[in-house]
Protein backbone atom coordinates (compact mmCIF):
# COMPACT_ATOMS: atom_id res chain seq x y z
CA UNK A 1 0.00 0.00 0.00
CA UNK A 2 1.30 3.49 -0.90
CA UNK A 3 0.72 5.26 2.65
CA UNK A 4 2.24 8.99 2.20
CA UNK A 5 1.43 11.54 -0.27
CA UNK A 6 4.19 12.31 -2.15
CA UNK A 7 4.80 8.67 -3.04
CA UNK A 8 1.03 8.82 -3.78
CA UNK A 9 1.25 11.60 -6.20
CA UNK A 10 4.22 9.92 -7.48
CA UNK A 11 1.73 7.16 -7.95
CA UNK A 12 -0.62 9.48 -10.47
CA UNK A 13 2.07 10.80 -12.25
CA UNK A 14 3.53 7.40 -13.49
CA UNK A 15 0.13 6.21 -13.99
CA UNK A 16 -0.78 8.75 -16.32
CA UNK A 17 2.91 8.28 -18.25
CA UNK A 18 1.49 4.65 -18.35
CA UNK A 19 -1.55 5.95 -19.80
CA UNK A 20 -0.43 7.86 -22.80
CA UNK A 21 2.13 5.12 -23.28
CA UNK A 22 -0.62 2.75 -23.44
CA UNK A 23 -2.50 5.05 -25.67
CA UNK A 24 0.68 5.54 -27.87
CA UNK A 25 0.58 1.65 -28.22
CA UNK A 26 -2.94 1.49 -28.63
CA UNK A 27 -2.87 3.50 -32.04
CA UNK A 28 0.70 1.76 -33.10
CA UNK A 29 -0.79 -2.01 -32.84
CA UNK A 30 -2.90 -3.77 -34.46
CA UNK A 31 -3.65 -5.91 -37.83
CA UNK A 32 -2.51 -3.36 -39.69
CA UNK A 33 1.54 -2.24 -38.54
CA UNK A 34 2.34 1.54 -38.52
CA UNK A 35 5.69 3.46 -36.84
CA UNK A 36 5.62 6.30 -34.60
CA UNK A 37 6.53 8.02 -38.03
CA UNK A 38 3.30 7.14 -39.92
CA UNK A 39 1.41 8.52 -36.94
CA UNK A 40 3.22 11.66 -36.76
CA UNK A 41 2.83 12.35 -40.61
CA UNK A 42 -0.95 11.24 -40.60
CA UNK A 43 -1.47 14.46 -37.88
CA UNK A 44 0.98 16.76 -39.45
CA UNK A 45 0.96 15.73 -43.06
CA UNK A 46 -1.74 13.64 -44.05
CA UNK A 47 -1.42 11.87 -47.21
CA UNK A 48 -4.70 10.23 -47.45
CA UNK A 49 -2.69 6.79 -47.98
CA UNK A 50 -4.83 3.86 -46.17
CA UNK A 51 -2.44 3.92 -43.08
CA UNK A 52 -2.70 7.59 -42.26
CA UNK A 53 -6.64 7.64 -42.89
CA UNK A 54 -6.82 4.33 -40.41
CA UNK A 55 -4.64 6.22 -37.71
CA UNK A 56 -6.88 9.53 -38.22
CA UNK A 57 -9.91 7.69 -38.26
CA UNK A 58 -10.03 4.49 -36.27
CA UNK A 59 -6.62 4.31 -34.16
CA UNK A 60 -6.68 7.45 -32.46
CA UNK A 61 -10.24 7.84 -31.44
CA UNK A 62 -10.32 4.51 -30.24
CA UNK A 63 -7.47 5.01 -28.27
CA UNK A 64 -9.15 8.01 -26.25
CA UNK A 65 -12.31 6.53 -26.31
CA UNK A 66 -11.01 3.62 -24.16
CA UNK A 67 -9.43 5.79 -21.98
CA UNK A 68 -12.02 7.90 -20.89
CA UNK A 69 -14.87 4.98 -20.95
CA UNK A 70 -12.54 3.12 -18.81
CA UNK A 71 -11.97 5.70 -16.42
CA UNK A 72 -15.38 6.81 -16.38
CA UNK A 73 -16.75 3.12 -15.45
CA UNK A 74 -13.94 2.88 -12.80
CA UNK A 75 -15.15 5.98 -11.11
CA UNK A 76 -18.55 5.06 -11.39
CA UNK A 77 -17.93 1.62 -9.69
CA UNK A 78 -15.72 3.60 -7.04
CA UNK A 79 -18.83 6.16 -6.67
CA UNK A 80 -21.38 3.09 -6.30
CA UNK A 81 -19.43 1.12 -4.04
CA UNK A 82 -19.11 4.32 -1.59
CA UNK A 83 -22.58 4.69 -1.43
CA UNK A 84 -23.99 1.49 -0.97
CA UNK A 85 -21.21 -0.11 0.82
CA UNK A 86 -20.91 -2.70 -1.00
CA UNK A 87 -18.17 -4.29 -2.87
CA UNK A 88 -19.66 -5.94 -5.70
CA UNK A 89 -21.53 -2.30 -6.39
CA UNK A 90 -20.91 -1.39 -10.14
CA UNK A 91 -22.61 -0.26 -13.11
CA UNK A 92 -23.12 -3.42 -15.20
CA UNK A 93 -23.88 -5.27 -11.66
CA UNK A 94 -26.48 -3.24 -10.41
CA UNK A 95 -28.46 -3.01 -13.99
CA UNK A 96 -27.39 0.15 -14.80
CA UNK A 97 -25.61 -0.57 -17.93
CA UNK A 98 -28.44 -2.60 -19.04
CA UNK A 99 -31.00 -0.12 -18.35
CA UNK A 100 -28.86 2.41 -20.45
CA UNK A 101 -28.93 -0.31 -23.49
CA UNK A 102 -32.06 -1.28 -23.32
CA UNK A 103 -33.24 2.78 -24.14
CA UNK A 104 -30.71 3.25 -26.89
CA UNK A 105 -32.04 -0.17 -28.51
CA UNK A 106 -35.77 1.01 -27.87
CA UNK A 107 -35.03 4.34 -29.74
CA UNK A 108 -33.41 2.31 -33.08
CA UNK A 109 -36.12 -0.28 -32.78
CA UNK A 110 -39.47 1.65 -31.96
CA UNK A 111 -38.38 5.39 -33.21
CA UNK A 112 -35.61 5.50 -35.32
CA UNK A 113 -33.23 6.91 -33.41
CA UNK A 114 -29.80 7.58 -35.49
CA UNK A 115 -28.30 10.93 -34.09
CA UNK A 116 -25.38 10.61 -31.11
CA UNK A 117 -27.33 13.24 -28.98
CA UNK A 118 -30.42 11.16 -29.39
CA UNK A 119 -28.16 8.30 -27.96
CA UNK A 120 -26.55 9.88 -25.33
CA UNK A 121 -29.74 11.05 -23.75
CA UNK A 122 -31.31 7.72 -24.09
CA UNK A 123 -28.63 6.16 -22.42
CA UNK A 124 -28.46 8.77 -19.79
CA UNK A 125 -32.67 8.33 -19.00
CA UNK A 126 -31.74 4.70 -19.03
CA UNK A 127 -28.96 4.82 -16.80
CA UNK A 128 -31.12 6.81 -14.45
CA UNK A 129 -34.33 4.95 -14.57
CA UNK A 130 -32.08 1.50 -13.81
CA UNK A 131 -30.54 3.12 -11.01
CA UNK A 132 -34.02 4.08 -9.24
CA UNK A 133 -35.85 0.62 -9.60
CA UNK A 134 -32.72 -0.90 -8.12
CA UNK A 135 -32.68 1.69 -4.84
CA UNK A 136 -36.57 1.45 -4.70
CA UNK A 137 -36.15 -2.20 -4.78
CA UNK A 138 -33.38 -2.71 -2.31
CA UNK A 139 -35.11 -0.72 0.52
CA UNK A 140 -38.08 -2.36 0.24
CA UNK A 141 -38.87 -4.79 3.05
CA UNK A 142 -38.89 -4.33 7.18
CA UNK A 143 -34.80 -4.22 7.12
CA UNK A 144 -34.53 -1.60 4.63
CA UNK A 145 -31.70 -0.83 2.66
CA UNK A 146 -28.85 -3.63 2.74
CA UNK A 147 -25.88 -4.70 0.71
CA UNK A 148 -27.38 -8.10 -0.09
CA UNK A 149 -30.70 -6.52 -0.93
CA UNK A 150 -29.08 -4.20 -3.53
CA UNK A 151 -26.97 -6.74 -5.51
CA UNK A 152 -30.40 -9.14 -5.91
CA UNK A 153 -32.34 -6.03 -6.48
CA UNK A 154 -29.70 -5.02 -8.87
CA UNK A 155 -29.38 -8.66 -10.80
CA UNK A 156 -33.23 -9.03 -11.29
CA UNK A 157 -33.08 -5.29 -12.94
CA UNK A 158 -30.23 -6.01 -14.95
CA UNK A 159 -32.05 -9.53 -16.03
CA UNK A 160 -35.07 -7.36 -16.58
CA UNK A 161 -33.91 -5.22 -19.09
CA UNK A 162 -31.19 -7.63 -20.70
CA UNK A 163 -34.18 -9.71 -21.48
CA UNK A 164 -36.48 -7.21 -23.25
CA UNK A 165 -33.44 -5.96 -25.07
CA UNK A 166 -33.22 -9.16 -26.56
CA UNK A 167 -36.74 -9.70 -27.32
CA UNK A 168 -36.50 -6.33 -28.94
CA UNK A 169 -34.12 -7.45 -30.86
CA UNK A 170 -35.80 -11.00 -31.64
CA UNK A 171 -38.75 -8.98 -33.97
CA UNK A 172 -36.51 -6.39 -35.26
CA UNK A 173 -33.45 -7.57 -37.28
CA UNK A 174 -32.36 -4.27 -38.80
CA UNK A 175 -31.81 -3.15 -34.85
CA UNK A 176 -30.40 -6.36 -34.11
CA UNK A 177 -27.57 -5.71 -37.05
CA UNK A 178 -26.93 -2.56 -36.24
CA UNK A 179 -26.53 -2.76 -31.83
CA UNK A 180 -25.27 -6.66 -31.86
CA UNK A 181 -21.46 -5.69 -31.81
CA UNK A 182 -22.58 -2.97 -29.53
CA UNK A 183 -23.86 -4.58 -26.99
CA UNK A 184 -21.23 -7.08 -26.38
CA UNK A 185 -19.28 -3.85 -25.67
CA UNK A 186 -17.04 -2.91 -28.17
CA UNK A 187 -14.83 0.56 -28.75
CA UNK A 188 -14.15 -0.47 -32.34
CA UNK A 189 -15.38 1.52 -35.44
CA UNK A 190 -16.21 4.33 -32.79
CA UNK A 191 -15.70 7.77 -34.62
CA UNK A 192 -13.63 10.98 -32.33
CA UNK A 193 -16.96 12.66 -33.00
CA UNK A 194 -19.06 9.88 -30.92
CA UNK A 195 -16.85 10.73 -28.00
CA UNK A 196 -16.83 14.67 -28.26
CA UNK A 197 -20.58 14.31 -27.97
CA UNK A 198 -20.38 12.46 -24.53
CA UNK A 199 -17.21 14.22 -23.15
CA UNK A 200 -18.72 16.75 -21.86
CA UNK A 201 -20.74 14.81 -19.65
CA UNK A 202 -17.62 12.37 -19.09
CA UNK A 203 -15.41 15.36 -17.87
CA UNK A 204 -18.15 16.87 -15.65
CA UNK A 205 -18.44 13.76 -14.32
CA UNK A 206 -14.77 12.60 -13.24
CA UNK A 207 -14.56 16.27 -12.17
CA UNK A 208 -17.41 15.89 -9.98
CA UNK A 209 -16.05 12.74 -8.18
CA UNK A 210 -12.94 14.34 -7.82
CA UNK A 211 -14.80 17.13 -5.52
CA UNK A 212 -16.64 14.68 -3.51
CA UNK A 213 -14.02 12.88 -2.28
CA UNK A 214 -14.18 14.53 1.54
CA UNK A 215 -17.69 14.30 1.26
CA UNK A 216 -17.20 10.41 0.75
CA UNK A 217 -14.51 9.74 3.32
CA UNK A 218 -17.23 11.31 5.82
CA UNK A 219 -20.20 8.83 4.80
CA UNK A 220 -17.76 5.95 5.30
CA UNK A 221 -17.63 6.57 8.70
CA UNK A 222 -21.43 5.68 9.00
CA UNK A 223 -24.68 7.69 8.25
CA UNK A 224 -25.29 9.11 11.12
CA UNK A 225 -22.17 10.15 12.28
CA UNK A 226 -22.12 12.14 8.97
CA UNK A 227 -25.37 13.15 10.17
CA UNK A 228 -23.66 14.25 13.50
CA UNK A 229 -21.29 15.96 11.67
CA UNK A 230 -23.47 17.94 9.75
CA UNK A 231 -23.53 16.34 6.27
CA UNK A 232 -26.81 16.31 4.36
CA UNK A 233 -26.23 12.77 3.40
CA UNK A 234 -29.26 12.49 1.69
CA UNK A 235 -27.75 15.56 -0.97
CA UNK A 236 -24.38 13.10 -0.93
CA UNK A 237 -25.87 10.54 -2.07
CA UNK A 238 -28.68 12.06 -4.85
CA UNK A 239 -25.54 14.11 -6.34
CA UNK A 240 -23.41 10.41 -6.50
CA UNK A 241 -26.69 9.15 -7.92
CA UNK A 242 -25.98 11.55 -10.63
CA UNK A 243 -22.22 10.99 -11.13
CA UNK A 244 -23.24 7.59 -11.82
CA UNK A 245 -25.66 8.38 -14.37
CA UNK A 246 -23.36 11.04 -16.10
CA UNK A 247 -20.34 8.70 -16.17
CA UNK A 248 -21.96 4.76 -17.08
CA UNK A 249 -24.79 6.69 -19.16
CA UNK A 250 -21.91 8.44 -21.39
CA UNK A 251 -20.02 5.76 -21.37
CA UNK A 252 -23.08 3.00 -22.96
CA UNK A 253 -23.59 5.40 -25.60
CA UNK A 254 -20.46 5.79 -26.75
CA UNK A 255 -18.77 1.96 -26.16
CA UNK A 256 -22.06 -0.22 -25.08
CA UNK A 257 -22.21 -2.18 -21.54
CA UNK A 258 -18.56 -2.94 -20.80
CA UNK A 259 -18.83 -5.30 -17.62
CA UNK A 260 -16.65 -5.04 -14.52
CA UNK A 261 -14.40 -2.73 -14.96
CA UNK A 262 -16.30 -0.83 -11.94
CA UNK A 263 -16.14 -4.15 -9.73
CA UNK A 264 -12.28 -4.63 -9.98
CA UNK A 265 -10.37 -1.50 -10.37
CA UNK A 266 -12.08 0.15 -7.18
CA UNK A 267 -10.95 -2.87 -5.39
CA UNK A 268 -7.06 -2.88 -7.02
CA UNK A 269 -7.46 1.66 -5.70
CA UNK A 270 -8.10 0.79 -2.19
CA UNK A 271 -5.49 -1.95 -1.82
CA UNK A 272 -3.14 0.39 -3.37
CA UNK A 273 -3.90 3.81 -1.56
CA UNK A 274 -6.16 2.66 1.25
CA UNK A 275 -9.59 4.12 1.65
CA UNK A 276 -9.08 7.59 1.66
CA UNK A 277 -11.83 8.29 -1.44
CA UNK A 278 -9.54 12.10 -2.30
CA UNK A 279 -6.57 9.06 -3.54
CA UNK A 280 -9.28 6.18 -4.63
CA UNK A 281 -10.98 8.67 -6.92
CA UNK A 282 -7.76 9.93 -9.22
CA UNK A 283 -6.12 6.18 -9.03
CA UNK A 284 -9.18 4.35 -10.19
CA UNK A 285 -9.94 6.78 -13.10
CA UNK A 286 -6.35 5.86 -14.08
CA UNK A 287 -6.09 2.34 -13.66
CA UNK A 288 -9.77 2.31 -15.15
CA UNK A 289 -8.29 3.84 -18.24
CA UNK A 290 -5.26 1.61 -18.07
CA UNK A 291 -7.55 -1.78 -17.90
CA UNK A 292 -9.46 -0.33 -20.73
CA UNK A 293 -6.64 0.40 -23.20
CA UNK A 294 -5.08 -2.72 -22.38
CA UNK A 295 -8.13 -5.51 -22.94
CA UNK A 296 -8.21 -3.25 -25.90
CA UNK A 297 -5.03 -3.87 -27.09
CA UNK A 298 -4.68 -7.91 -26.58
CA UNK A 299 -8.60 -7.72 -27.92
CA UNK A 300 -6.90 -7.51 -31.30
CA UNK A 301 -4.38 -10.45 -31.42
CA UNK A 302 -7.18 -13.34 -29.63
CA UNK A 303 -8.37 -14.42 -33.17
CA UNK A 304 -6.73 -12.19 -35.35
CA UNK A 305 -7.49 -10.73 -38.06
CA UNK A 306 -10.79 -10.85 -36.38
CA UNK A 307 -10.96 -9.03 -32.94
CA UNK A 308 -12.83 -9.93 -30.01
CA UNK A 309 -15.41 -7.16 -27.98
CA UNK A 310 -13.31 -5.69 -25.66
CA UNK A 311 -16.47 -6.14 -23.31
CA UNK A 312 -15.23 -9.87 -23.58
CA UNK A 313 -12.05 -9.64 -22.45
CA UNK A 314 -12.97 -7.68 -19.61
CA UNK A 315 -15.33 -9.93 -18.44
CA UNK A 316 -12.69 -12.59 -18.93
CA UNK A 317 -10.55 -10.72 -16.37
CA UNK A 318 -13.12 -9.49 -14.15
CA UNK A 319 -15.72 -12.35 -13.64
CA UNK A 320 -12.74 -14.86 -11.49
CA UNK A 321 -12.15 -11.55 -9.27
CA UNK A 322 -15.89 -10.95 -9.37
CA UNK A 323 -16.00 -14.65 -7.72
CA UNK A 324 -13.55 -14.22 -5.23
CA UNK A 325 -15.18 -10.82 -4.24
CA UNK A 326 -18.43 -12.77 -3.24
CA UNK A 327 -17.17 -15.45 -1.76
CA UNK A 328 -15.27 -13.09 0.79
CA UNK A 329 -18.63 -12.34 1.44
CA UNK A 330 -20.80 -8.62 0.88
CA UNK A 331 -21.30 -7.87 4.25
CA UNK A 332 -17.70 -8.27 5.11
Amino acid sequence: MISTNPFRIGGIAAGLLLVLVLIWASIIFGLTDVSSRMVIDSIYRFDQSNEHIIIRDSRIPRAFIAAAVGASLAVAGTIMQGLTKNPLASPSIFGINAGASFFVVLGISFFGVASLNAFTWLAFTGAALAAAVVYICGSMGRDGLTPIRLTLAGAAVAALFSSLTQGMLTLDERALDQVLFWLAGSIEGRDLELLLAVLPYLAAGLLFALLMGRQMNVLAMGEDLATGLGQRTVFVKLFGAVIVVLLAGGSVAVAGPIGFVGIIIPHIARWLVGIDYRWVIPYSAILGALLLLAADIGARYIIMPAEVPVGVMTAAIGAPFFVWIARRGINE
